[in-house]
């Protein structure tokens, strides 16, 4: 999940892989916290983040989370 937030100027999402890219990018974290789920909240004030984050989806660094999480996947498989 991610959301703008324009009176704010700040960015959420609860994509951990978004949050470190944008964090890479040079956009400050501002906030983490957990309400079932975790969100991290980023200082956006160039508005900045939703172009990032569409970066971020075509990306390479978005290509070896994917591979990550698959062989998350196979090692959790196994018995």
């Amino acid at each position: 999940m991610t959301k703008k937030s324009a009176d704010e100027q700040t960015y959420k999402t609860s994509d951990i892989a978004l949050a470190a890219y944008l964090k890479l990018k040079g956009l400050k974290l501002v906030q983490c916290s957990r309400d079932g789920k975790f969100q991290f909240v980023f200082e956006d004030p160039e508005n900045q983040a939703e172009d990032l984050a569409l970066e971020f989806v075509n990306s390479d660094i978005r290509k070896y989370d994917d591979e990550i999480r698959s062989l998350k996947k196979v090692i959790y498989s196994k018995k």
